[in-house]
């Protein structure tokens, strides 16, 4: 057995390497360098827009109101399910890993790739809006399968093509949301708790390191998972508008506190980021090419896997916004990727550098890492783990809820809308799985899925590319240049165009 899960992980390391490294990164950072000069620099061009229609916003009716329109949520509640998707562990764990592998200068490397990542996932919003569909149940369906088979499928000779990338993409989001989305977050949720808060009485060992305790944990988080999965879209976006603002808040304000106490070193942190970033300095056996390419990879893989930017999975949730305008869905995306590894991100790493729990040249690990830094501050009683043990349980549940929404969307693709109850079933079944696992290999694996899904997603963005430019002068030119007589560009289908255009006052 050990033999076999040697050679899965031999070839998962090949395939994950061309992914990530050969391919995904050039792929993923040209898109978004792309998107963005095609867009005039959107995100700082416009940034007092983005701002005012995104957060800037969130007390408009037509933002926050739930809708009784059971084909669309409320574009805050998209954007809340997005980023119970997105705000996972990742953002404490992931930056903990990166900071290990690349050092201090990988956190540079996230700020970078987020910043052209904000495009990426602008225009992933904006051609799912554009290109979505209404399924047999009456729900918008959107998302990369959709844009390549009825975008990239339009042009002429790429049919055959675009619905192939599609149904590629459909398997590896499947296959992806069991791993990132389901095993890896449940494992990394009981490991916490289990480490936060021990129960002696529930130790007793099954087998490995699985304990009855481990076994409780995960039958608890399969019933509470399938009580609001099972419940659909507008159930799971109910719950995540009302725990996603919460746990972001209490992480970013705790978060502050630990930085400010150790208010000193903000400046050497900030110092080793930019330094490390650039570093010629080798390490013993290696090259300067390698250590800087092991760096950069450190912060674009760990920043990918937190804010999803290029994956185009969000999408499939930004598309079930109840919005009429392209642009306005991709705005969130912005501010999506903004919050996520903008402000979450940071203050992970502001924490981990100014309260001195990292030591470059020493063996260090990264799970407990948060948890150290919020003991240094909060140590009575272990209140800083168990913080940590709390927040990661947040995040890494609201992703299980989100990426369960993923999955979905791309198995009714693939076998249709009925068929779904039987995937989400299976889903929350599998949840237990992750309690249970004792290696490593489902995150590598779901790392690779990652990668695998990113690809055939900006295959689409980058042939759609003027397209996504044309929409965005379109709403320019009309809502912030204010030209008359502009017709909007709101859909590929002319009678899903004619009704948005009737409804436009309401997106108002």
């Amino acid at each position: 057995m050990e033999n076999f899960l040697e050679r899965i992980a031999d070839v998962n390391g090949v395939i994950n390497n061309f992914v990530w490294v050969t391919l995904g990164l050039a792929l993923l950072l040209g898109t978004g360098i792309l998107m963005t000069v095609l867009t005039k620099f959107f995100q700082v061009t416009h940034l007092r827009h983005w701002i005012k229609n995104t957060i800037g916003s969130i007390f408009k009716k037509n933002v926050i109101k739930h809708t009784d329109d059971k084909a669309s949520i409320s574009p805050f509640q998209a954007l809340c399910t997005a980023l119970a998707a997105t705000i996972g562990t990742g953002n404490i764990a992931g930056v903990a890993a990166a900071i290990v592998t690349g050092g201090a200068g990988a956190v540079f490397w996230m700020w970078f790739a987020a910043f052209f990542g904000m495009m990426t996932n602008y225009s992933e919003n904006v051609l799912g809006i554009y290109f979505r569909r209404k399924n047999q149940n009456g729900e918008w369906s959107g998302g990369a399968m959709y844009y390549l088979q009825d975008g990239l499928g339009s042009k002429k000779g790429f049919k055959g093509l675009g619905k192939f990338l599609a149904v590629l993409f459909s398997i590896f989001c499947i296959l992806a949301s069991f791993g990132i989305g389901n095993m890896g977050q449940v494992n990394k949720i009981v490991a916490n708790i289990e480490s936060a808060f021990p129960i002696k009485a529930l130790g007793a060992p099954l087998y490995g390191n699985v304990t009855v305790y481990t076994v409780v944990i995960g039958v608890v988080i399969m019933i509470l998972a399938g009580l609001i999965i099972l419940g659909g879209l507008q159930r799971i976006a109910a719950f995540a508008e009302k725990v996603v603002p919460f746990m972001v808040v209490l992480f970013v304000v705790g978060s502050i506190i630990v930085i400010g106490v150790h208010y000193e070193n903000i400046g050497g942190a900030f110092k080793s980021i930019f330094v490390n970033a650039f570093s010629l300095k080798a390490v013993e056996g290696g090259t300067i090419g390698a250590l800087i390419s092991k760096v950069v990879t450190a912060g674009f893989k760990r920043g990918v896997f937190s804010n999803e930017a290029g994956l185009g999975s969000s999408v499939m949730v930004h598309s079930n916004s109840s919005v009429k305008e392209p642009i306005k869905q991709g705005m969130w995306g912005i501010f999506e990727v903004f919050m996520d590894t903008i402000v979450v991100c940071t203050m992970t790493a502001l924490v981990i550098l100014t309260s001195g729990v990292y030591k470059p040249g020493t063996e260090m690990n990264d799970a407990t890492m948060m948890g150290d830094a919020f003991n240094t501050v909060f140590s009575f009683g272990g209140i800083g783990s168990k913080f940590i043990a709390v927040a990661m349980f947040l995040f890494a549940f609201t992703t299980v809820l989100g990426w369960s929404h993923y999955g979905t969307k791309a198995w009714e693709y693939l076998f249709g809308t009925k068929s779904v109850v039987g995937y989400k079933t299976f889903f929350v079944l599998m949840l237990i799985s992750g309690a249970l696992m004792t290696s490593s290999l489902a995150w590598d694996i779901s790392d690779t899925f990652n990668g695998l899904m990113m690809i055939p997603n900006l295959i689409g963005v980058l042939s759609l590319c003027g397209l996504v430019s044309k929409i965005t002068k379109n709403y320019v030119d009309r809502k912030i240049k204010n030209k008359k007589g502009v017709k909007p560009m709101l859909s590929y289908d002319a009678k899903t165009q004619a009704e948005a255009e009737a409804a436009l006052g309401d997106d108002e």
